[in-house]
């Protein structure tokens, strides 16, 4: 059986962060093993997410257990702090496919990493990975370009982030881009390719990202081809926001097991 890990945020709500990452991992047949970089909460009286950074010694026992065995594809998401991305990177090392999801801030939230962070994420961990899966908001800060609203502008966006070292770009380009129809763009450092889709009008998406860059994780662990990976993530997700879930009155989150029917197994047949 191929083993995931993922080194990410806890969203206590369920939907993105490791939780998001471990569903997917399981959704695709791998194993998933996790490090908590952080626990983001959200208060129940206004709908605020706050963040509680977990100690770094703690982290450093986290990734210790779940490198003590082999690990086929590990992804980061939410690394707050210039010490936990520069702890990961040492921890990290070339022999397994990495994929970086930047995340620098989420839905009803503000950004929960600064520049100094964001300086951390360019000079130590892009360099050392297979694919990063920035949106168009991220994408605009990793690379300096600001905001991006055209697939010319994901281009020249794409360019520069592959200038950082990782090998493979591939940006969201969501309802920022358009309200009908999006695409997501994939460079890998020659030629692009896109990859369109209709836009899903439901506001239940949270998690959409998390669990993009843990589908393509998944896929890479099971020896997937790039562009397959990225093409079945796009499906994965896809899937997973048409039938996402109404899960508290502030947040939706999408469904990991849509594109498995999950919702079918181990259901109750009573055969008297």
């Amino acid at each position: 059986m191929k083993k995931t890990a993922t080194i990410a945020g806890s969203d206590a709500t369920g939907g993105g962060g490791l939780e998001a990452d471990l569903k997917t991992f399981q959704e695709f047949g791998t194993f998933g093993l996790a490090a908590i970089t952080s626990i983001v909460t959200l208060d129940p009286a206004t709908g605020r997410h706050s963040l509680h950074q977990l100690p770094l010694a703690l982290l450093q026992e986290q990734l210790a257990s779940i490198f003590a065995g082999p690990i086929d594809a590990l992804k980061t998401g939410l690394l707050p702090t210039r010490e936990i991305i520069e702890l990961t990177a040492a921890k990290i090392t070339n022999n397994r496919p990495l994929i970086v999801d930047p995340v620098i801030g989420g839905k009803g939230t503000q950004d929960f990493i600064e520049n100094d962070q964001v300086q951390a994420l360019r000079e130590k961990l892009l360099p050392q990975a297979l694919i990063t899966t920035p949106n168009l908001r991220e994408a605009g800060i990793l690379s300096e370009l600001g905001e991006l609203t055209s697939e010319k502008q994901m281009q020249q966006a794409a360019k520069k982030i592959a200038l950082l070292g990782v090998k493979h770009v591939v940006i969201k380009g969501g309802t920022r881009l358009n309200s009908e129809q999006t695409l997501d763009l994939h460079y890998d450092g020659q030629t692009f390719q896109t990859y369109p889709h209709p836009v899903i009008a439901t506001p239940y998406n949270h998690g959409a990202g998390c669990t993009f860059a843990a589908a393509i994780t998944a896929a890479i662990a099971k020896n997937y081809p790039i562009e397959a990976a990225i093409k079945t993530a796009i499906d994965f997700v896809q899937a997973a926001i048409a039938q996402g879930e109404k899960i508290n009155p502030y947040v939706g989150h999408v469904w990991h097991g849509a594109y498995t029917q999950g919702e079918k197994r181990m259901e109750y047949v009573d055969e008297n």
